[in-house]
């Protein structure tokens, strides 16, 4: 498959034993996410996001370049071979919520603050219905302002399960991120 242009942001719980269902959920995620031809953003290198990289590693159509760290400190680990260093504590979670789509899985205050960012973005949310901030978002709305008048049933999309997950999103994306098309400047706009 080839890539689709489209940059997915993951997030959760920071800190995850491997094997949980938590992290089973985020290592099938970040699989079947590269193997549909999309590439994620992540803001650390621990927790959701280790399991996450260690399933797109898995995907046979994986390629360098395909996860993205906002770092808050030069460390990157093994876990990402591409990574921008920044001093911005946690305001980089804007960075991370630009992304085309964010999913959530589980998560605490930091996930709070990056679906807040997203959907005051534009932002396509997808929450899965487990412990934490993306059990409590799902299928809700952030805030009750109609952000797109053409999708009557914009919220944060809740799911069960990787399957769902890649499919709302393969359903949603297009109406939610804006794709600039080739010959494209920012005087189109």
């Amino acid at each position: 498959m080839t890539k689709n242009g489209y940059l997915v942001a993951v997030l959760g719980d920071p800190k995850l034993k491997p094997g949980s269902r938590k992290y089973l959920l985020a290592e099938n995620l970040g699989q079947n996410l590269i193997d549909n031809g999309y590439q994620l953003i992540i803001g650390t290198l621990d927790g959701i996001t280790e399991a996450i990289s260690n399933g797109a590693r898995h995907s046979s159509q994986y390629s360098e370049g395909d996860i993205i760290s906002i770092l808050l400190k030069k460390n990157p680990e093994p876990v990402v071979e591409t990574y921008i260093s920044t001093c911005m504590d946690v305001t980089r979670n804007v960075v991370v919520s630009t992304a085309d789509a964010v999913i959530a899985i589980g998560g605490g205050a930091a996930t709070v603050m990056d679906i807040a960012n997203a959907w005051t973005l534009n932002r396509l949310i997808i929450a899965f219905r487990v412990d934490g901030v993306s059990g409590k978002t799902a299928d809700k709305k952030v805030t009750p302002r109609n952000r797109y008048p053409g999708i009557l049933s914009d919220r944060v999309y809740g799911v069960n399960s990787t399957y769902e997950a890649i499919e709302c999103l393969n359903q949603k994306i297009e109406l939610y991120a804006f794709k600039a098309q080739p010959g494209m400047t920012l005087r189109s706009f």
